[in-house]
């Protein structure tokens, strides 16, 4: 698949904004937020900021952005509906939580409960986003349990890790708030390995053969292609990254995703003042960077079953 910087954009930015609106949502209806104080709009800030970017960047994928509305009138039977009412509806809550956190320190009627809310509500669209691509039957490299594990790991991780830079600038960070921060990278590294052993392991699910139905008349080969040209399906499904280049991409994924945030995590037990900052904030912005390679690599490792058609011999599970 081609792996387009607007679709890139949306799933990091939104991923990120509403990993951090679960944080939030968690951590203020446990009663562990400070009062409002320029922490609380920074925070808000970066949740709402990258939860609209990211949902405005997915429109530019769109043959017709104007008519991106229509999406959520499918909402029955699209996943892409669904995610798309839910992010509508979580701005509900967010908006609510934010003026109570901020305006009222946090003393605006069941603000708790809307806090709460606030959480599931930002873990379902995650969820329908990753469901988005996980429900791709044409695509067996998305169609397993392990894209939602990810793409709900990589969102709590990006927000907690984002979370904790925002409050190292502020207030001492607590044990506690660490530990969990580095709780969630390794849950998360573990799902994408997870991911990763089980595209590599799969088995052949399609072949140009079982694909034409001619597999009785022995190997199917291609005599000549369906046009001579570039068109739309070669462009956006026969994107092909080499298995070298695809390896290197999953080594530094690993190493800004997750290594060095964790290199940083544990050194801030360690650390006090200004080296606890610094070291928060470089484990956030360079598990970002890793988690964009993450996801340019998750699309440009995807193989289409149309590809069968076009000269392909099989596609893997």
């Amino acid at each position: 698949m081609h792996p387009a910087a607007s679709i890139i954009l949306f799933t990091t930015a939104s991923g990120l904004g509403y990993g951090l609106l679960f944080v939030l949502g968690i951590a203020a209806s446990c009663g562990w937020l400070p009062p409002g104080t320029l922490f609380a709009v920074l925070t808000i800030a970066l949740a709402l900021g990258t939860v609209s970017i990211g949902l405005l960047s997915s429109t530019f994928h769109l043959g017709h952005p104007e008519r991106a509305w229509r999406a959520v009138t499918q909402w029955r039977s699209s996943w892409l509906s669904r995610e798309g009412i839910m992010a509508i509806l979580v701005y509900g809550p967010a908006f609510y939580f934010s003026a109570g956190w901020i305006l009222f320190e946090q003393q605006l009627f069941a603000w708790r409960a809307i806090s709460f809310i606030l959480a599931v509500g930002a873990a379902i669209t995650v969820f329908c986003t990753a469901m988005i691509y996980a429900s791709l039957k044409s695509i067996p490299r998305w169609n397993n349990r392990w894209v939602s594990a990810v793409y709900l790991s990589l969102s709590l991780m990006t927000g907690a890790l984002w979370f904790v830079a925002i409050w190292a600038f502020f207030f001492p960070v607590p044990i506690v708030l660490t530990t969990i921060s580095l709780i969630s990278i390794v849950v998360a590294c573990v799902c994408k390995y997870y991911y990763w052993r089980y595209i590599d392991n799969a088995s052949v699910v399609s072949t140009a053969e079982s694909a034409t139905g001619l597999g009785t008349n022995g190997k199917t080969r291609l005599l000549e292609p369906p046009h001579t040209g570039r068109n739309y399906l070669l462009e956006e499904m026969g994107y092909k990254v080499a298995r070298k280049h695809a390896d290197k991409l999953r080594v530094l994924c690993l190493y800004f995703a997750f290594g060095i945030p964790i290199a940083c995590y544990a050194l801030i037990y360690l650390a006090n003042g200004y080296y606890v900052t610094v070291l928060a904030a470089t484990a956030a912005v360079l598990g970002q960077v890793g988690v964009t390679i993450e996801r340019w690599l998750f699309f440009a490792e995807a193989e289409h079953v149309v590809m069968l058609y076009y000269g392909n011999d099989k596609v893997h599970g």
